[in-house]
């Protein structure tokens, strides 16, 4: 065994200088949707992975959360700096709303046990593949999505993109990465039980987005 890796490692000397190195690999052809066809894509999409989407006034989504989320017994709303200045003092007096100020460290039985529903931001959405793409941080911490029951996603119509590779462009990533991306295509799911497609056994049960109407 240690004379073929020796043998490996010699013939992956001998090559490294002959092997072209690809430094743009170009990504499947746009199909230059207009804007109602990436967002009816993306909802076609993401409805088909079982999650929730709504088009909104971009200045009445508040209103959507006050009347629809009590209507569903959610009451515990979970949100990040982000979001507080517009949902401060606004919310409907069924709702509670709990801040993300802490580390988990100090309140994790109430975020795994009390929340009944978060809401964030997100980064924007790709309509080939049904995905919203959220950049955690410290303000809004990427356990938000990941952890309470029910998700409420705000996303601009702007912000959506046809593929991944065009977000990346023209939002340029390069020139500040983030720590960690998350893309999100609909609620939890797992096929670990005899390979058979379940939604909702860890994580969010349920995705609800909500398209802004910004435009």
């Amino acid at each position: 065994m240690s004379r073929a890796r020796e043998s490996i490692f010699r013939q992956l000397q001998e090559n490294s200088g002959s092997i072209p190195i690809a430094m743009h690999r170009s990504g499947p052809a746009l199909m230059h949707w207009s804007r109602e066809e990436k967002i009816a894509r993306l909802g076609e999409q993401l409805t088909t992975a079982h999650a929730e989407v709504h088009r909104v006034n971009r200045d009445n989504w508040v209103q959507w959360i006050n009347h629809h989320l009590p209507e569903r017994d959610l009451k515990r709303l979970l949100i990040g700096e982000p979001l507080s200045d517009q949902l401060q003092g606004k919310t409907a007096d069924e709702i509670e709303l709990v801040h993300y100020q802490q580390p988990i460290e100090y309140w994790k039985p109430a975020l795994f046990d009390e929340i009944d529903v978060s809401m964030t931001s997100t980064r924007g959405g790709i309509a080939c593949s049904g995905s919203l793409v959220l950049w955690p941080d410290q303000q809004e911490p990427r356990l938000m999505s990941l952890v309470p029951p029910v998700h409420v996603a705000l996303l601009k119509a702007s912000t959506i993109y046809e593929s991944f590779e065009q977000m990346v462009v023209e939002e340029r990533w390069a020139s500040g990465m983030p720590t960690n991306a998350l893309l999100i295509s609909g609620p939890s799911k797992t096929a670990d039980i005899q390979q058979v497609l379940a939604y909702g056994v860890h994580g969010p049960k349920q995705l609800i987005v909500l398209i802004l109407e910004d435009e």
